[in-house]
């Protein structure tokens, strides 16, 4: 007898019990296994666990499971476009997990987030800002007489500007446009802003899409580049992004495809 029992706690220890039962549909058991997975799933979306939560997820698998079952008595499931439909959902499934299994088992660590951020700071390296003043007129006449008062000294570029320029932004404020890259403005205008020095002003106007534009640039510094902590989630999305590209790349790659 005292050996059936240690046999019997043996088995016990051996095999673990039975999933617990949480409710029922038409025969077809819930379990507590199956709650807890759907806990976790919202919990991992932003959710907080609490009993309210796992009563609100009961109710909802059982009246998923009733529609299942109504679906399936139907025949619902058998027909060909729910068939692919649902072939389609398990794909999607497989893939995002997956994807998911490949970032986690190859993770973006501290060290290549630093590297790729030096790399992207090194190539940044010549880059520059401009400080721009600039006026705008319809009419390429009216900007050479301009141009050629403000390089005689007759008028002042600030002034010109807050009499003569069609901006109404930086017009009011003498020409002044601030501080930025010279790809803040269209392609025309950051082709003069770059082949200007520091104090120098445009030789002749400059036509875009808007008129006739006369081009001061009063001063030029390197683009500060933003620290790492301030760009890191950022970078580390781009990185990941750039993971998963690759990685469907090389098994695109590595697999026989006929076509």
């Amino acid at each position: 007898m005292k050996r059936l029992a240690v046999l019997a706690a043996a088995c016990a220890l051996a095999f673990p019990l039975q999933a617990k039962t949480i409710a029922s549909v038409n025969g077809q058991a819930i379990t507590e296994d199956q709650l807890n997975q759907f806990v976790s799933l919202l919990v991992e979306q932003g959710a907080a666990d609490s009993p309210e939560l796992r009563e609100q997820v009961k109710q909802e698998m059982i009246n998923r499971l009733v529609a299942v079952q109504a679906a399936q008595k139907a025949g619902i499931d058998k027909k060909p476009a729910v068939q692919q439909e649902l072939e389609l959902a398990r794909q999607g499934i497989l893939v995002r997990a997956l994807i998911a299994d490949h970032l986690e088992k190859n993770p973006i660590d501290d060290a290549k987030v630093q590297a790729e951020y030096d790399k992207i700071k090194a190539s940044q390296a010549d880059r520059k800002e401009y400080k721009v003043r600039h006026i705008l007129v319809k009419d390429e006449k009216e900007a050479q007489d301009l141009l050629a008062d403000i390089k005689a000294k007759k008028v002042s570029f600030e002034d010109a500007a807050g009499k003569h320029s069609i901006d109404p932004g930086s017009g009011k404020n003498g020409g002044d446009l601030g501080w930025g890259p010279a790809t803040n403005y269209v392609p025309e205008f950051a082709q003069a802003v770059e082949s200007l020095g520091k104090g120098a002003t445009s030789d002749a106007p400059v036509q875009t899409q808007f008129g006739w534009h006369i081009i001061r640039v009063e001063d030029e510094r390197p683009v500060e580049f933003p620290p790492l902590e301030s760009v890191k989630p950022q970078l580390e999305e781009m990185m990941r992004q750039q993971q998963v590209v690759q990685f469907q790349q090389q098994l695109v790659k590595d697999a026989k495809i006929e076509q």
